[in-house]
């Protein structure tokens, strides 16, 4: 059966916020004996920035069928909620947006002018990939655009980019060997950090342990592209049709949670369907905003 490109784009989107909406629980005190247990804490889980930013990336790809980078800075600053856990650079970003600021100038501007290498990205971008399923190529430059509306360094493009790919490529009807889908990743990344990264989770396919793989390729502690898309790539090579373990392999691993599971449950959701998340986390989780069209 063929699926259409909006209908791949909200599977991944669901599959995006329910594994940020439940990766966030993991922050939360007294919660540490029900992830020992991979038994999900009561809820309702509420989704973080990495989701409301990817609502803004699927309804304007829903709106024209690529990014517009004017209409996508737009979209992150009048949704924009402080409350989401965005961080303060892009706190005062999209405030700066909202009030008449020129996105390019603000961006270009940042960390020194040298651009943000953070994961912000890389999180919210697996629906674009999805919309471009099977074209891994327009995928990786669509999501070049996307994340140079709010990160200019070529680590943060380059983690976007990655992510983007390998939702393109977990859309097609058979799936590539982990081996075959890091590696279509890696060809299509940029030289940088991100690169050897995945690179490196390309040596670790078939690593029994994801604890040594969280430990080689980082598990998103400091909140980099390069140290948070390679684990999360490696983990979606080798669970691509098993959302539930893949959330629970990723979440282990620590870090920075609630990012790792959404760039895995996006990627995921984009082969496996809304129908491979499981019911009650669905019912569980925070709905989706009625402003992204869903």
């Amino acid at each position: 059966m063929t699926i259409d490109r909006r209908t791949r784009a909200l599977n991944s989107l669901y599959g995006l916020a329910l594994g940020d909406a439940l990766g966030s629980q993991f922050f939360v005190p007294g919660n540490r004996d029900h992830w020992v247990r991979r038994q999900p804490p009561p809820g309702p889980w509420q989704w973080t920035d990495d989701a409301e930013m990817a609502c803004s990336v699927f309804a304007v790809l829903d709106r024209g069928g690529h990014i517009d980078q004017d209409l996508l800075a737009a979209s992150f600053a009048t949704h924009h909620d402080f409350d989401r856990g965005y961080g303060p650079s892009m706190n005062r970003l999209l405030r700066l947006v909202r009030e008449g600021g020129s996105w390019r100038e603000l961006v270009a501007d940042l960390f020194d002018g040298q651009g943000s290498w953070g994961n912000g990205a890389a999180m919210r971008v697996a629906p674009l990939g999805a919309w471009f399923g099977g074209e891994p190529d327009e995928a990786a430059r669509q999501a070049a655009l996307s994340a140079e509306v709010t990160h200019t360094h070529p680590d943060g493009v380059a983690g976007a980019i990655a992510v983007a790919v390998a939702a393109s490529l977990a859309a097609t009807p058979d799936p590539p060997s982990p081996e075959d889908f890091l590696g279509q990743v890696l060809r299509r990344v940029p030289p940088g950090r991100v690169h050897d990264g995945v690179r490196a989770a390309l040596r670790l396919v078939g690593e029994p342990s994801a604890e040594t793989a969280a430990r080689e390729l980082g598990n998103g502690s400091h909140t980099g592209a390069h140290d948070t898309v390679p684990f999360t790539l490696w983990v979606a090579a080798h669970y691509l049709d098993d959302y539930e373990k893949a959330f629970w392999t990723t979440a282990a691993a620590g870090g920075d949670v609630d990012t790792t599971c959404a760039i895995v449950g996006g990627i995921v959701a984009t082969r496996v369907g809304i129908e491979g998340l499981p019911l009650s986390w669905r019912e569980t989780c925070e709905p989706l905003p009625d402003w992204a069209g869903v």
